[in-house]
């Protein structure tokens, strides 16, 4: 029998610790797993899904947006992936009575992880103002009661729509459409708060803010430089093709202040070799960098690649390539030139001999791919990190050739899909235009807000309506308390969800949540069953079908509210046929075919066994569509994080088991922390420097010029093998030492991954500790 959710929030009180793991995967993999899905679906529930996951004629796994290779296994999953579907599609729902039996000021003690296990919500519920208590109302009066408060407000950018990175593609662009033709652009998004850093520096300097390498590119590399990302958690199937191209001859070497054991050793649980045998070393370097770091490391690569072309003329770089399709090489070499080899040491914390080891291997290598993740875009300079990833590999010509290119890992399995569709809250101009061409109508120009922006304005009182597509905003982004009180302050928060989370108790004056269907879930509309699709980090497009009956017949499809809503605010006489969305989702894909670039076709294209993949031009041809035609080699000044004496540099972390604000357990088996995550990692000689022991309760204080301190009390001290210097602590719960404030220049993403902190022992009166 399926499992019934937990009465009460698990403790702390049995939390242990041990030494981190030195691989991943294997045996226990498959164990927790299946473990976890039988348990919670039951054997023919949990069969009929995980066969069906990431195959060409399932449904898109939501855990990730790791692409799928051409060839799938009748296993196209991970763990991961695995806990992810059955979280989703777990049979247990939400009863009717849960809204009478809790109050919101009872679920406001309430742990994420005891939200989130409640089960699937299944009816429309709504809170009035100065009341304590959602209770069930129709799908009418809900859609109603939105409607009425949009059209109230003085002006459509009153309003916020906020999109999660599970939105498909035809949801995404349904949705943008009714924001713009209701008067807005204010689409903020979970790309605000990770890869934001990402496409702003590859849109300026390649033209494009998206992967430059294609899936089976990983195969064809000689070097593959991992930096700033956990691949065995965050996107365990990327481990299998690292371990194909391990096996085809590539170098890997991993840039991470955490040694994480998916890249140190590999059991593949689809191999006997990876289920009875030792698996397979995967980096052969593993630069334990300071955090903030990466910049530096990188200019200093580049520098020998300079150095070493001085040394024999004609016969490193790649002049044609670099005289024919860049700019700025001249600038770049005079720049470098100045670079202080001290400065670098003490920003990377870094030997001089490991740096150079790895600029022997870049200059050793013909096809070369770097891949990151946030841990390079969650930094004050994370867009001109990203820009100097880009000019090292410009520099050998390692973009729009196989096996070589820019590789950004995106989170959300559509984050990047969405972006695609026009979920951006600074749109370009042609996109606009076209969608003006298509419905007849004049979009608005000026720029709207992005995450951060948006509880900013909600903090002045501009935002009235916050509208949210997915997601849990307030407890993913950045200055937790900050954002909690600005949420408040709101006059009506709504919610679009599959599960509770934080965000359907921290609300505004009236909130509602609206139940939908799950990407598990079939889609049945009136034209008959329909099918969405989703695009990957590898800019593939595929179809995804829902696998089971929806758990209730009340449930409705994203693209149905959106679509009914739209009908609530704008009625039916305008030139936008909502109707005829909601009916049939190809009549969405034929508009997408007119506005969206590379989607020609999208009905035929989408139908293909496997989709298709969308044109990349500095992947495809080499172009580059920046603002001079050429992919452009830029100078970035050097800025290390300063960290005073007494003092560590913090990165926020994701445990195993997790994805973004959603617990599946309270483990986090790879760094040896089962039953808690009330911890701080430290290294070992910095406790012995600070006075502290492993164990040792602490209370961590953020430090912010011109700023109160920000705290996050009663955490066990881990002594851990983190970079000297550097400290972490898991995501969400130490979101609220990140001021606000604090984002990357250029793309206002929250600096999660650089917290200057202090520990202090824990004040006697801290509470104890229960799921976050």
């Amino acid at each position: 029998m399926p499992r019934k959710p937990p009465v009460e929030d698990p403790s702390y009180d049995e939390m242990t610790v041990q030494p981190p793991e030195s691989w991943a995967a294997g045996l226990p993999g498959v164990t927790s797993a299946m473990s976890y899905a039988v348990g919670e679906l039951g054997p023919s529930r949990s069969l009929r899904l995980l066969s069906r996951v990431n195959q060409k004629d399932g449904f898109d796994c939501m855990s990730c947006a790791w692409p799928d290779p051409g060839h799938r296994k009748r296993a196209e999953f991970c763990e991961n992936g695995a806990r992810a579907v059955t979280w989703e599609a777990t049979p247990a729902t939400v009863p009717t009575s849960f809204w009478a039996e809790h109050s919101l000021t009872d679920l406001l003690d309430r742990s994420e992880y005891w939200l989130g296990m409640q089960g699937r919500l299944t009816e429309p519920v709504y809170k009035a103002a100065d009341a304590d208590h959602y209770v069930p109302v129709s799908w009418e009066r809900a859609l109603r009661l939105v409607a009425d408060k949009l059209r109230a407000l003085d002006s459509p950018d009153q309003a916020a729509f906020y999109t999660s990175g599970r939105t498909a593609n035809e949801t995404a662009f349904v949705y943008q459409l009714f924001v713009r033709a209701f008067g807005t652009n204010n689409l903020p998004d979970c790309s605000n708060m990770c890869h934001e850093s990402t496409g702003t520096a590859m849109l300026e300097t390649l033209g494009i803010g998206k992967s430059t390498v294609a899936y089976d590119d990983f195969a064809k590399a000689d070097l593959i430089v991992v930096m700033g990302q956990n691949p065995g958690t965050n996107h365990p199937r990327m481990l299998g093709a690292l371990e194909d191209a391990k096996r085809n001859g590539a170098a890997i070497v991993a840039v991470n202040p955490l040694p994480e054991a998916g890249l140190r050793r590999f059991k593949n649980p689809k191999t006997v070799r990876g289920l009875v045998g030792r698996g397979t070393e995967l980096a052969d370097q593993f630069l334990q960098i300071r955090s903030g770091g990466d910049m530096a490391l990188l200019q200093w690569i580049s520098r020998r690649v300079i150095e070493a072309e001085d040394r024999a003329p004609g016969t490193v770089l790649d002049h044609s390539f670099l005289s024919g399709h860049t700019l700025g090489l001249d600038e770049f070499r005079a720049h470098l030139a100045a670079l202080d080899a001290h400065e670098v040491v003490r920003a990377t914390g870094l030997s001089v001999e490991e740096m150079d080891e790895l600029a022997d291997r870049y200059l050793a290598a013909d096809r070369v791919i770097i891949t990151w993740a946030m841990g390079i875009t969650q930094h004050r300079k994370g867009v001109d990190t990203i820009k100097e990833i880009v000019n090292l590999l410009l520099l050998r010509g390692n973009i729009g050739k196989p096996g070589a290119g820019a590789s950004p890992i995106r989170g959300h399995s559509n984050v990047q899909g969405d972006r695609t569709m026009g979920i951006w809250e600074r749109p370009p101009a042609a996109f606009l235009d076209a969608l003006a061409a298509e419905f007849s109508f004049e979009p608005p120009r000026r720029h709207g807000l992005d995450s951060v922006q948006s509880i900013e304005a909600m903090q002045r009182g501009e935002i009235k309506v916050w509208f949210a597509l997915g997601g849990n905003l307030v407890a993913a982004i950045s200055d937790t308390a900050a954002a909690e009180a600005a949420m408040r302050g709101t006059g009506l928060t709504v919610q679009v969800s599959t599960k509770l989370n934080r965000s359907h108790v921290v609300t505004g004056a009236e909130a509602l949540i609206l139940p939908t269907l799950g990407r598990t879930d079939v889609d049945l509309q009136a034209s008959g069953p329909q099918f969405l699709s989703v695009e990957d980090s590898v800019c593939a497009v595929h179809a995804t079908h829902g696998a089971v009956a929806p758990v209730s017949d009340t449930l409705l499809s994203e693209v149905s509210i959106v679509t009914r809503l739209a009908r609530a605010v704008l009625g039916d006489d305008g030139p936008i046929d909502w109707a005829g969305f909601e009916r049939d989702y190809d009549t969405i894909r034929e508009s997408i075919s007119h506005v969206v670039p590379g989607f020609a076709d999208f009905n035929r294209q989408v139908r293909r066994r496997g989709g298709f993949v969308l044109p990349n031009g500095p992947r495809d041809s080499r172009t580059f569509a920046t603002s001079t035609g050429k992919a452009m080699i830029t100078v970035n000044e050097l800025v290390p994080v300063e960290c005073p004496p007494g003092r560590l540099i913090l990165q926020t972390i994701r445990s195993h088991d997790q994805f973004n604000t959603t617990m599946y357990s309270l483990n986090d088996r790879y760094r040896g922390i089962r039953g808690g995550r009330d911890v701080v990692l430290v290294n070992p000689d910095d406790l012995l420097d600070l006075g502290l022991a492993d164990g040792d309760r602490v209370d961590i204080a953020s430090e912010w010029p011109g700023e109160p301190d920000r705290w996050l009390r009663n955490q066990r001290v881990v002594a851990y093998p983190t970079s000297r210097g550097c400290a972490a602590a898991y995501f969400p719960e130490a979101n609220v030492l990140v001021s606000l404030a604090s984002t990357a220049l250029g793309s206002n993403t929250p600096v999660s991954k650089a917290v200057i902190v202090r520990l202090e022992p824990a004040r006697p009166t801290a509470a104890p500790q229960t799921a976050p």
